[in-house]
């Protein structure tokens, strides 16, 4: 008698669609660091939503982006060549350039900035 093995159909879906996500995300990163000439980013994790992408250009310019789960993210990074810290401290912090829309946004509100309704 042979033996029978049960092979998972669904696992394969899956993974094309993890590789599917992960190989968009790093084009994005890619027009990302296109758009400010590179970009070097640090993966956070944000519980049940994923895994936050924190991307930062050479121009100051900064943005995210947000994978499903950790592995994704770590794939898409990969895949797009971005330069991994691993904290947003230090010199990557350095680089972030704010405006006026940041401060307003993030502690205009508290210390009688103007609303951002």
């Amino acid at each position: 008698m042979a033996d029978t093995q049960q092979v998972d159909e669904t696992q394969p879906q899956h993974d094309v669609r993890a590789e599917r996500k992960a190989a968009k995300l790093a084009k994005q990163i890619g027009a990302f660091a296109k758009a400010h000439g590179g970009a070097e980013g640090q993966l956070a994790y944000i519980g049940q939503m994923g895994t936050r992408i924190v991307l930062v250009g050479e121009d100051g310019g900064w943005g995210d982006l947000v994978a499903p789960t950790h592995a994704i993210a770590v794939s898409a990074a990969e895949k797009s060549g971005l330069t991994m810290h691993e904290a947003f401290d230090g010199d990557f912090a350095l680089k972030v350039r704010t405006g006026p829309y940041e401060w307003t946004r993030m502690a205009g509100i508290q210390v009688g900035g103007p609303s951002n309704g």
